[in-house]
């Protein structure tokens, strides 16, 4: 088996450009060559049937935009809830800041029993009303308002994300709300943010450290985290291993021609190249 070592080590960018500078050529030739033979292709603009415009794009991007789209528009209509609150409470009197207290208070018993009896929709909008109709001043009724939403949510499919920003407001308006944190941590494990629920989960033990469900927490996500960690490392490695050897089929080499090989007196790399690797 020949082996011939690269010394001089080329950035991506330059490997890539290299390789498939001649190839992308080769392909805009022969499409040429099958059409002027009478052979008919489709014209289509769309990105799917170009593999270079595909090249290191995640298949599921599209998804993941409109989902960040509607993550968006939730956070402004939040935001925009409390800029007409803010404008509302200016011209509010201390006497009406109380009625409408004690207006969301009212709502907000009714949506726990309604939350109790497992009507979880409709304590979730009982919950968002009480909070378009009590005043900013009154932190204490909104941490618990957000918190409460913030239960319904998790409760229904697709609000675990809302539901965590509920936990968060609350928690700005309230730091020392172990609920919150409590509640934030479980919904963090739900959705697989084991960094995060680890972190909130050690936040309650500085509040309790006897706290119990939090105590097994920071001893069982760690392993969570590097499953995870090491799961993530093969797929990217997998993408691109696929990607090179998309790259050097044409010229009849895959990445198994390539092999890195660690120096152990000063820790660096370097590539050889096997020209008959099976």
């Amino acid at each position: 088996m020949a082996e011939k070592k690269l010394h001089t080590l080329q950035t991506n960018e330059e490997i890539i450009e290299e390789l498939t500078k001649d190839f992308k050529s080769t392909c805009m030739k022969d499409d040429k060559t099958k059409s002027e033979k009478g052979e008919n292709f489709e014209s289509n603009s769309s990105n799917k049937d170009d593999p270079w415009e595909n090249i290191g794009k995640d298949p599921d991007e599209d998804e993941k935009e409109e989902k960040s789209e509607t993550t968006e528009n939730v956070i402004d209509e939040d935001l925009s809830d409390e800029e007409e609150l803010k404008d509302r409470d200016l011209n509010l009197t201390e006497e009406d800041k109380k009625l409408l207290q004690k207006e969301s208070e009212i709502i907000r018993r009714d949506a726990n029993d309604r939350f109790r009896m497992g009507e979880f929709e409709t304590a979730l909008s009982m919950y968002s009303q009480a909070l378009k109709i009590c005043p900013l001043c009154c932190t204490q009724e909104r941490t618990f308002l957000f918190a409460n939403r913030a239960a319904a949510k998790s409760k229904l499919p697709n609000e675990k994300q809302s539901a965590i920003r509920d936990c968060t407001k609350a928690i700005q308006l309230d730091p020392n709300y172990v609920k919150a944190y409590l509640r934030r941590a479980n919904l963090y494990e739900e959705t697989e943010k084991f960094d995060e629920a680890l972190e909130d989960f050690k936040k309650v033990l500085t509040f309790d450290p006897s706290h119990t469900e939090s105590n097994c927490a920071i001893r069982r996500l760690p392993s969570l985290i590097e499953q995870r960690n090491e799961k993530l490392k093969t797929e990217m490695l997998g993408k691109l291993k696929d990607l090179g050897n998309l790259v050097l089929k044409p010229f009849g080499l895959s990445t198994d021609n390539f092999q890195l090989q660690q120096d152990p007196n000063s820790g660096g790399y370097s590539v050889k190249f096997n020209q008959n690797s099976s």
